[in-house]
């Protein structure tokens, strides 16, 4: 008997927007690109350190570790917006950040069988970003005031006190970028928030925190120079702000959606982030 026509086995429903496909392959290309964006930047970042702190002529014509700062935090936030907008950039999503990809997954528009591989691939990254600038540099990269870019909190801080630092300036951050991912308007200038909110905190939260708010941009440089007594503050603190401050904005926000985990702000095609005009949906990847 039949029965009307059987449904067709290329159907299925769309995925969450944003996510794209999670075959092992293409977790594994993204992954490998979000290596080199976190390579590139803490190239960049030992590179800045070692020629605006360490012994240089751009050094000497700087005065005071405020301004260097300063100019620390304006170049590096330059270079990370420059690696969102870049075609790697484009195509992993530019997160270059652990605690950027675990909220991205909070948010539902990032599949959680990709958040180890890109933590995974942002930590190793880290690393040989580092151990690059030295064999570019020398080893003068090695020695203090540079020491790899090590980040240190202020004399007299506790974990504590470093914790809820990293944990509020992350959760800052996720909260920002979600929010501005949530209106398509506001989208395109996301890699221009992100890189000027690192460079905030940067020049304001270095001689106190350090400013890190990135695991990644720890990981590499305690690993390299040995200086590991608050590398677990530096790891876990950013991670848990981020799940905070997404549930928080989650709560906030109740009828609005993040649209794409790519912080270049737009759809995989490169398209523009679509209206909002309906309720949140369910995320089967979310518990």
């Amino acid at each position: 008997m039949t029965t009307g026509p059987a449904p067709s086995s290329t159907s299925a429903p769309p995925a969450p927007p944003g996510k794209g496909p999670t075959t092992p392959s293409a977790v594994a290309g993204r992954s490998a690109l979000e290596c080199l964006l976190t390579f590139v930047l803490l190239f960049g970042v030992t590179t800045i350190v070692r020629w605006v702190m360490g012994p240089s002529a751009l050094s000497q014509a700087v005065p005071g570790v405020h301004l260097k700062l300063l100019v620390v935090g304006a170049a590096v936030g330059l270079l990370l917006a420059g690696l969102i907008l870049s075609r790697p950039g484009r195509l992993s999503g530019g997160h270059i950040n652990p605690a950027i990809s675990l909220a991205m997954w909070r948010f539902g528009v990032f599949p959680g069988v990709s958040v180890a591989p890109y933590v995974l691939a942002q930590l190793v990254g880290s690393f040989l970003g580092v151990l690059a600038a030295r064999s570019v540099w020398g080893p003068v990269v090695g020695r203090p005031p540079v020491l790899y870019a090590v980040l240190r909190p202020a004399p007299g801080w506790t974990d504590g006190w470093l914790f809820a630092a990293e944990a509020a300036g992350m959760g800052v951050i996720v909260y920002l970028v979600g929010y501005f991912l949530q209106t398509p308007r506001l989208a395109p200038v996301v890699p221009w928030l992100v890189g000027f909110l690192i460079g905030a905190a940067i020049a304001l939260l270095g001689t106190s925190s350090g400013g890190s708010v990135n695991p990644a941009r720890q990981f590499g440089p305690a690993v390299a120079s040995g200086e590991l007594a608050f590398l677990w503050v530096y790891l876990v603190a950013p991670m848990v702000g981020a799940v905070i401050a997404a549930f928080a904005l989650d709560r906030l926000r109740a009828r609005r959606t993040v649209l794409t985990h790519r912080l270049c702000g737009t759809q995989a095609d490169g398209t523009p982030l679509p209206p909002l005009t309906h309720r949140r949906s369910a995320v089967t990847d979310r518990p």
